[in-house]
C-alpha cells in the first residue's frame, strides 16, 4: 500500500461534519473498502469487516431506531472494535444516540455528510484508493495539454523541463517536473502526480528552481492527471528512419498499465512544444474516431484506382 490516510484528511477532503470524537481524528485508515453494517445490526458478526469505515445510511439508521435502547447499545458496542477507523452517517441523518455513546467510549469519531449513501461510498472509495495505492516514481515531465495528460520523457539534458515550461507559457498546466509518482486507478487508468516536496516546482538549467504557481498563477498547475500519452524526446540522427505517416502504434508499460507512446526527434529549429500540442490534438482526434493516416491512405488508394482505370 501507499501512504496512510488520517480520518482528519478524509473529513477535510469530503467536507464532513464531525458529530463526535473530534479529538480522535488522528485514527489511520488502512483500506479503501467501505462497510455498511446491515447484517451486524441484526447480531450477525461472523464476517464483520472491522478494519473498514462503517457507513450508516437510511436503512441502517431506520433499523436502529426500531431496536430497544439496550439492544441497540449492545450492538453498537460490538461494532466499536479497536481498529474501526470511523463511523460515517450519510444524508445528514440523525445518528442513533447509542452509536454516539458507544463510539465515544471506544474513542472512535463519528462523521456526517450531506451526500446520498451510494454516492458518498463511491467518493470515499475513489479518494482512498488514490491515496492508498502503491506509487511508482518515474522520470519525466507531466503536463496537461488540452485536457490530455502528456508525459514527456527522454535522455537527460534533452530539454524536457524547458519544453514543459514553454507549454505552460502557452496556457497548459504542470502536474509534475523531473519526478512523477504514478499509480493505477484501475486496470486501464494510470494517474500521475508530483511528490509533495516538488509540487508546482520546476528545475530549469541556468536558472534553478522556479515556482510555477507563483509565477504563472493557480491556473498553470494541476494536482494530478491521467497519463494518457507518453512523448519520448530523442536526439535526431540521420541514420535512423522516423515514422512519417503515424502508422506505428507503440505502447509502453508504466505501473503495469499500457500507455500509447510516440517518439519525437529533437534538433535545432524544431519547436518541440508546438509538435507536442499537435500530437495531443491528433491523439484526441484518433480516440474520437478520426484518423488522419487512415484518411490519407484511403485518398491515396482512391487516386491509384482512378489512375489505373484511365
Amino acid at each position: 500500500m501507499g501512504e496512510s490516510v488520517l480520518i482528519s484528511e478524509l473529513a477535510n477532503e469530503l467536507r464532513m461534519q464531525v458529530l463526535s470524537g473530534e479529538e480522535y481524528l488522528d485514527r489511520v485508515i488502512s483500506t479503501s473498502d467501505i462497510s455498511r453494517p446491515g447484517l451486524e445490526l441484526t447480531g450477525y458478526f461472523n464476517y464483520y469487516p472491522h478494519d473498514r469505515i462503517q457507513l450508516f445510511g437510511r436503512k441502517e439508521t431506520t433499523f436502529a431506531q426500531k431496536m430497544t435502547p439496550d439492544e441497540c447499545l449492545l450492538v453498537m458496542r460490538r461494532l466499536c472494535t479497536k481498529d474501526v477507523p470511523a463511523f460515517v452517517i450519510s444524508r445528514k441523518l440523525e445518528p442513533p444516540k447509542e452509536l454516539i455513546r458507544a463510539a465515544t467510549e471506544a474513542q472512535i469519531p463519528v462523521l456526517a455528510s450531506e451526500l446520498a449513501t451510494s454516492r458518498l461510498s463511491g467518493i470515499m472509495t475513489n479518494y482512498l484508493e488514490g491515496r492508498l495505492a502503491e506509487r511508482t516514481s518515474i522520470h519525466g515531465v507531466l503536463v496537461d495539454v488540452y485536457g490530455l495528460g502528456v508525459l514527456i520523457q527522454g535522455d537527460s539534458g534533452i530539454g524536457k523541463s524547458e519544453t514543459g515550461l514553454e507549454l505552460i507559457k502557452k496556457g497548459h498546466r504542470l502536474i509534475a517536473d523531473d519526478r512523477v509518482d504514478v499509480y493505477r486507478q484501475d486496470e486501464t487508468t494510470l494517474i500521475g502526480e508530483a511528490p509533495r516536496i516538488l509540487e508546482h516546482l520546476m528545475e530549469i538549467r541556468g536558472i534553478g528552481i522556479i515556482d510555477v504557481m507563483n509565477l504563472f498563477g493557480a491556473s498553470a498547475v494541476r494536482r494530478h492527471a491521467e497519463v494518457q500519452l507518453v512523448v519520448y524526446l530523442e536526439n535526431w540522427t540521420t541514420d535512423k528512419k522516423y515514422d512519417r505517416l503515424g502508422r506505428q502504434d507503440e505502447m509502453v508499460s508504466l505501473a503495469n498499465v499500457e500507455v500509447p507512446k510516440i517518439t519525437i526527434p529533437v534538433k535545432t529549429g524544431r519547436n518541440v512544444a508546438i509538435i507536442i500540442e499537435v500530437a495531443a490534438m491528433n491523439f484526441r482526434a484518433r480516440t474520437m474516431g478520426y484518423d488522419a493516416t487512415k484518411t490519407f491512405e484511403e485518398k491515396l488508394s482512391a487516386l491509384i484506382q482512378e489512375n489505373s482505370q484511365e
